[in-house]
C-alpha cells in the first residue's frame, strides 16, 4: 500500500497518474497548500523540501520518497512497467522524463507565476518563459512527429510531460501549429487513468478561462509565492 501526499497540481498529478496506471492500491492524504501543511513538522519527516507530492510506501517499511521524478520511478520499478530494464529503452525513458523536470515544469511554473500570479505584470519576465515553454513544446512536436509516444512506448515519460502540458492555456502559452503535440494531448486525455488522476486530490475548476474558479485558484495560489 501507497500513501500519496498530494495537492491538484500538475507535480500532483504526475504521481496519482502514475499509481492509476500502474494500478497500484493507494491512499490519499490531500495536503492544504494554501494552509502551509506542506510546512507542518509531519509532513516534513516525509518531505524535508516541505513540497508535494510525496509517498510513503509501506511495502518497504514506511519508506518516505518526495520529488515527483523520484516517486515515478520507484512505482515504475516496484509494478515492472512504464520504465523499461534495457539500457537503451531505459535511457530514453529517464531523458524525456528529465527534459519535463528540467524544463517543461520550471519553465510553465515560472510561466504561472508571473503570467498569473505575480501582483505586477512584468512583461519581459512573461515573454521569457512564455517563449521558452513555446520552445519547449516544439521539441517535444518534434519527437512525437516521429513516435507516437515520447519513448518507444507508453511511459513515465508521457505521463510526466501530458501532466505539465495540459495546462498549457493557464501559462499563456500556445499549442497552434503543433498539431502531433495536439494529437498526443488528445490520446493522454482519453486515457481512464490519465482522467481519474487529475481528480486526485480533488477535482478543480476549467482553468483555461477567466472563470470565477479560476480567478479564485490563482487568489489562492498567490499566497503561495513565498512559501
Amino acid at each position: 500500500m501507497i500513501d500519496l501526499y498530494t495537492a491538484p497540481t500538475p507535480n500532483g498529478w504526475k504521481a496519482s497518474i502514475t499509481l492509476e496506471e500502474l494500478e497500484l492500491p493507494y491512499e490519499v492524504h490531500a495536503v492544504n497548500l494554501t494552509a502551509n501543511e506542506q510546512k507542518e513538522p509531519a509532513f516534513l519527516k516525509i518531505n524535508p523540501n516541505g513540497r508535494i507530492p510525496a509517498i510513503v510506501d509501506r511495502d518497504e517499511g514506511n519508506l518516505p520518497i518526495f520529488e515527483s521524478g523520484a516517486i515515478m520511478i520507484h512505482l515504475a520499478e516496484k509494478a515492472g512497467r512504464l520504465l523499461p530494464t534495457a539500457a537503451g529503452p531505459r535511457a530514453r525513458v529517464i531523458s524525456w522524463l528529465m527534459f519535463q523536470m528540467g524544463g517543461v515544469g520550471p519553465m510553465m511554473g515560472q510561466a504561472n507565476v508571473f503570467y498569473r500570479y505575480f501582483p505586477e505584470k512584468l512583461q519581459p519576465a512573461i515573454d521569457r518563459y512564455q517563449n521558452e515553454s513555446r520552445r519547449l513544446f516544439e521539441v517535444l512536436e518534434s519527437r512525437l512527429a516521429e513516435s507516437e509516444w515520447l519513448a518507444d512506448d507508453f511511459s513515465l515519460a508521457d505521463i510526466a510531460n501530458w501532466s505539465w502540458v495540459r495546462t498549457h492555456k493557464w501559462s499563456g502559452v500556445s499549442i497552434e501549429g503543433l498539431p502531433n503535440l495536439e494529437r498526443w494531448l488528445d490520446q493522454m486525455r482519453a486515457r481512464p487513468a490519465c482522467q481519474r488522476g487529475v481528480e486526485v486530490p480533488v477535482r478543480i475548476p476549467d482553468l483555461s478561462d477567466d472563470t470565477k474558479g479560476a480567478e479564485e485558484f490563482a487568489k489562492n495560489a498567490r499566497t503561495m509565492l513565498q512559501r
